[in-house]
Parts: structure tokens; C-alpha cells; sequence
């Protein structure tokens, strides 16, 4: 099944039910159909102001959140496109600081789905289409653009290197494999370099292109032979002769971010404050950002203005400490889409260092926690359960609405099943112990709305 959101606008809604009546292409690789489509609209990707573009398996969405924050400190009126949305479609794209009005969202997807009628898009490429319409139409200064999977074949990649101003990659990992691996003539092999292969298909000739640390040996390779075909400027962090960017805690509240300058030879270092977005994690993702912005000649920016984004940047359901509310109650909550191994890995990660850390200094015991878990049917289902196992309490599997998912069974056989996560919620103990949701991004959505707290 397929999530095309909802709306309480019938103007909107009616161009969601056409969203849903849409085939899904089966097999289809290529930009042939997004650019059938852009010609038809005028090809508004070539009216927008510069575009900073970020692909990579974990992390490209907080980066586009620093990037946003960042822009918008510097004064600059910021067009954002990301996926996939939490809990109103109108998320994915936001313009000059603002979401997408009912009104301009339901007129630019009629516009485009009337255009593309004949040409069986696919939802993300009207949805591509949809956004860079609405940027055209709205007067801002830049463009933020995350890529949706991959790179080299998403639909964000009929952005040209005349609409540029850089391009990042952030943290790679396995997922979607079924897409990204899928076999080729002429494309590496090794799983790893094969992502990395994807994602470094949004390099563009000219275009400064950062990639973020670390990065296995194979990957950085594979990217630096892309970067090397398209004639892009490659600033890479972490490895011997390409080291360009380093970003690492400095003190407990701030970071230390550095990179070498070309123009001037020497290595240039800032002690900034602490990102606002949780997770030792997040430091690479800021500097990924600011290197992006440091590296580029579209448009100015400050040190100052890149401490302040650093701490109001905000990116819903990742590692999200959530409210008090008519889900939560008092009760600790956090809240993390992820559902790969990176991801648990992170997630592991902060849980011990920051949600333990008080119990295991005081007592020399790891505090447990209760995971509420639902997960898409095609993602591996230990993906999280078996790095996280030593911090389980307990497993609850819970479905994610509108998707067929994993029964409690494929998490272990101590997992029980629940029919919803308020009913989650009821079953656990009220002992104390910290409760993590997590396995889906669909399912984060569904616990925000739950809690009335809507990313806005």
C-alpha cells in the first residue's frame, strides 16, 4: 500500500485521490519521464533561485533541516522540498519559510497531474513536479532539495548545474536494495560502492559536491570516480587525501567544525554551540551542511548566521524527545523513524550515552526501555530489535496504518502485538523506564497526530 496523506481541504483531497489512482512504474529507471513532464509545465526547475541538494541513506533530511536554519538566520527566504511526510502532505514542501497553502498545493497538483496525465508519472515525480512549480511561482532567495531515493535516477535530479549551488551526500547505508542494487552493466559491484554509485549521481559538472565522514573505503572511491567523470569539485571528510571537513564535539554544549580553504591553503576552524538535534550524529550532519555552504560562491553566509541555524534547526520524529500529551501523558517518550541498521546503531548510541547515562554513572546499571515497534513488510525486521537488543524491556509490535508491515512474531519471540499504539502504551508498565517508538517514519507520523504535536 501506498501513503498519499489526507487532507480536511476537499480542493486538496480530490488531487490526492488522483495521487492514489496513479499505477506505480514498474521497473522504470530514468529521468525521461520528469523531464517530459517539466518541459510541459514551462520547466520551472530552470526559474528557481541557487539550490543546495542532498542525497545519502540517513541524515539527508537533518541536514536539510541545518541548511534551512542556517539560510534562514542569514536573513534569506528559503524554499524547502523533503520527504516522506509525517502527518500532512503540504510538509514536503515549504515556501519562503512557510508550508504550502490548501489553496497553492491543490492549484499546482491539478496543474501538473492534467499536464503529466498521459505519461504515468509516478507519485514522487508529480509531487517533484508540484514543488519545483511552486518555487517558481513564490519569490525566495534559495532552495533547499532532498533527494527522495538514490540520486542518479530520483526525480530531484533534473535539477541542472546552472540551478546549483552544491551538492551533498550524507551518511550512507543499506536500503531500498531492491532498487539501488538492482543489476547493471557498467556499475560497481560491491553493495556499498553501488550505493554510493546512486548517490553521487546528483554530481554535476562545476558544482562543488561535499560528502560526509565517514565513508567506507570502497564508497568514497566510487565517488570520487563520479565526481572525477562529471568534472565536480570534491571535498570529502575523514580520509587521507581527501580530508576537507571535520566536525567533532569541542566541549560538552559546543562543536568544533574545520575545513581547507582552496583559496587560501589553510585549514580554517570554528568553535560553534551544539546543534539543537539530538545524537553525537547530528554533528555530522551540521557539518556536512556547513561545508556545503562554506564551499559554494551562489550566496553569502556568516559564521553566525551557521550558529544560530545550528541551534534552531528542527526536524521532527528523529530522536524527538516527545511532548507531554494525549499519548504520552508524563511519561519519557522518544520518537525516531529509523529503520535501518545504521540507524539503530545511532540509536543505540544516544539511548546509552544520554537517556542511561545519569542511572549507569549512579548504580553501574544499564537502564532498560520499552520499544514500540512497527515496521514496513518489505525492511528488515531486526534491522533495529538486534542492535538495540541489550536496552529491551520489552517489545511491542504495533501496525503502521495503510501498510502492510511485520507481525510481532518477525521481532523475536518475547515480541507481543497490540492493535494501535495508544493500546501500546496501555500494556507497558508505568515503571518508570523510558519508552522508544520507532521502526517507520508512517508510524511517526501516526504518534505525532496522536499527541497533537504537527510539524509545522
Amino acid at each position: 500500500m501506498r501513503d498519499f496523506g489526507r487532507s480536511d481541504d476537499p480542493r486538496v483531497q480530490a488531487q490526492l485521490d488522483r495521487l492514489a489512482a496513479l499505477s506505480l512504474p514498474q521497473g522504470r529507471l530514468g529521468l525521461e519521464t520528469i523531464r517530459a513532464l517539466m518541459e510541459r509545465l514551462c520547466n520551472p526547475h530552470r526559474k528557481l533561485p541557487p539550490v543546495f541538494h542532498v542525497a545519502g541513506t540517513n541524515g539527508k533530511g537533518s541536514t536539510c533541516a541545518f541548511l534551512r536554519a542556517m539560510l534562514e538566520a542569514q536573513g534569506y527566504r528559503v524554499h524547502v522540498t523533503t520527504s516522506p511526510h509525517l502527518v500532512r502532505y503540504n510538509e514536503r514542501i515549504r515556501l519562503a519559510g512557510e508550508l504550502i497553502s490548501d489553496a497553492m498545493l491543490a492549484e499546482v497538483l491539478q496543474e501538473v497531474l492534467d499536464a503529466g496525465e498521459d505519461l504515468g508519472p509516478s507519485f514522487f515525480e508529480v509531487t517533484i513536479a508540484a514543488a519545483f512549480l511552486a518555487f517558481s511561482r513564490t519569490p525566495a532567495d534559495v532552495c533547499v532539495v532532498e533527494v527522495g531515493m538514490g540520486g542518479r535516477f530520483d526525480a530531484t535530479n533534473v535539477l541542472e548545474p546552472e540551478a546549483l549551488a552544491a551538492c551533498g551526500i550524507a551518511a550512507l547505508g543499506l536500503d531500498h536494495e531492491r532498487f539501488l542494487l538492482a543489476p547493471e552493466d557498467g556499475v560497481p559491484k560491491e553493495p556499498m560502492a553501488r550505493i554510493a554509485f546512486e548517490k553521487a549521481g546528483i554530481a554535476k559538472k562545476g558544482v562543488p559536491l561535499i560528502v560526509s565522514t565517514p565513508h567506507e573505503p570502497e564508497a568514497l572511491l566510487a565517488i570520487e570516480n563520479v565526481a572525477e567523470k562529471v568534472d565536480a569539485p570534491l571535498y570529502a571528510g575523514g580520509h587521507v587525501g581527501a580530508w576537507a571537513i571535520k566536525a567533532n564535539w569541542r566541549a560538552p554544549e559546543k562543536v568544533r567544525y574545520a575545513d581547507w580553504q582552496e583559496n587560501s591553503g589553510k585549514q580554517t576552524s570554528f568553535v560553534l554551540p551544539r546543534p539543537s538535534l539530538a545524537g553525537e550524529h547530528q554533528i555530522e550532519n551540521a557539518g556536512l551542511a556547513i561545508a556545503m555552504l562554506r564551499h559554494q560562491q551562489r550566496v553569502r553566509i556568516t559564521m553566525k548566521a551557521v550558529g544560530k541555524g545550528l541551534v534552531a534547526a528542527q526536524w521532527p520524529a528523529r530522536l524527538q524527545r516527545l511532548s507531554p500529551g494525549p499519548l504520552t501523558g508524563q511519561r519519557e517518550v522518544w520518537l525516531d523513524g529509523g529503520h535501518n541498521p545504521n540507524a539503530a546503531q545511532r540509536l543505540f548510541h544516544f539511548m546509552y550515552r544520554h537517556v542511561f547515562a545519569d542511572r549507569i554513572e549512579a548504580t553501574g546499571e544499564l537502564r532498560p526501555l520499552h520499544l514500540i515497534i512497527g515496521m514496513l513488510e518489505g525492511k528488515d525486521a531486526t534491522a533495529l530489535t538486534a542492535p538495540l537488543a541489550t536496552l529491551l524491556e520489552s517489545i511491542t509490535a504495533v501496525p503502521v496504518p495503510g501498510h502492510d508491515c511485520h507481525p510481532a512474531s518477525a521481532f523475536g519471540p518475547d515480541a507481543r502485538s497490540a492493535p494501535d499504539v495508544p493500546t501500546a502504551m496501555t500494556m507497558i508498565p508505568d515503571d518508570g523506564l523510558p519508552i522508544l517508538i520507532a521502526g517507520s517514519l508512517y508510524l511517526a507520523g501516526e504518534v505525532l497526530r496522536l499527541n497533537d504535536e504537527l510539524p509545522d
